[in-house]
């Protein structure tokens, strides 16, 4: 998923509202795609990204675009920053992969300060991600149990799912918003190989197939997308659902 972040992160960027000056977090920064694209909006702002795999945040930190830019390794869950040491804190496409949540949002909040915005985005596993969506219905077409794999089940996915976990938290000035971009991919191939890396729910599946089993999904998925013909560039839509809120002032309703 790491060229279609790239892609939405100025989506985020700009729903988030970010001005240059601003002190940014950046949580689950990953590869640091949403620190980059809040760098270049607003080159004169403070920011750090956080996440829990070591090989990212050096990925990233070797990749870093200045200065007031820095990543390291870190936990959602238990942000090691003071109380109200930034004035937006955001997070693409990572909020419904944390074990808690609830927790992760209570530590954004806490360490934004009162006033300032808290924001998320992630993907529309339901009906917003047509690479996606095409891959589980011939998976499921194959195998009727695997449908309960399915990343449409996935928490938070939905519309008004994440405006009702910052409302529930007590975020005021809720906003949520539809993100869109297109996935392109030059050809077959390039659609069906980062299914084979082990990488997130779709990809963990393909690793349990056998051989036999890997391949005849991989010629249904074809047959589906390029039918008899040759190979083509293939252009999907995909849309995340993105949410932002205040963080009140104490005794603040």
């Amino acid at each position: 998923m790491g060229r279609w972040s790239r892609e939405l992160a100025p989506l985020l960027v700009r729903f988030a509202g970010i001005q240059d000056g601003d002190a940014v977090l950046d949580v689950g920064s990953g590869t640091g795609a949403l620190a980059a694209a809040a760098a270049l909006a607003a080159p004169s702002s403070r920011i750090v990204g956080v996440d829990p795999a070591e090989p990212y945040v050096v990925f990233a930190q070797a990749r870093r675009t200045g200065d007031l830019m820095r990543f390291e390794v870190g936990d959602a869950q238990h942000l090691t920053f003071a109380d109200a040491s930034f004035d937006r804190t955001l997070s693409l496409l990572i909020l419904n992969f944390i074990p808690d949540r609830q927790k992760a949002l209570t530590e954004m909040m806490r360490v934004t300060r009162p006033g300032g915005t808290v924001a998320a985005a992630v993907w529309d596993y339901g009906r917003g991600m047509e690479m996606l969506r095409l891959f589980w219905d011939e998976v499921v077409a194959l195998d009727s149990d695997a449908e309960a794999k399915d990343e449409r089940h996935m928490e938070l996915s939905r519309p008004g799912e994440l405006g009702a976990l910052w409302r529930a938290h007590g975020l005021r000035d809720v906003a949520e918003e539809a993100l869109t971009i297109e996935t392109r991919f030059s050809s077959f191939d390039d659609y069906w190989s980062p299914f084979l890396e082990n990488q997130g729910p779709a990809g963990v599946f393909v690793a349990t197939l056998e051989a036999d089993g890997r391949e005849e999904l991989r010629t249904r998925l074809r047959r589906r997308l390029v039918g008899d013909g040759p190979d083509r560039p293939l252009v999907f839509g995909a849309r995340a659902w993105a949410v932002r809120g205040v963080v009140p002032a104490a005794g603040e309703e």
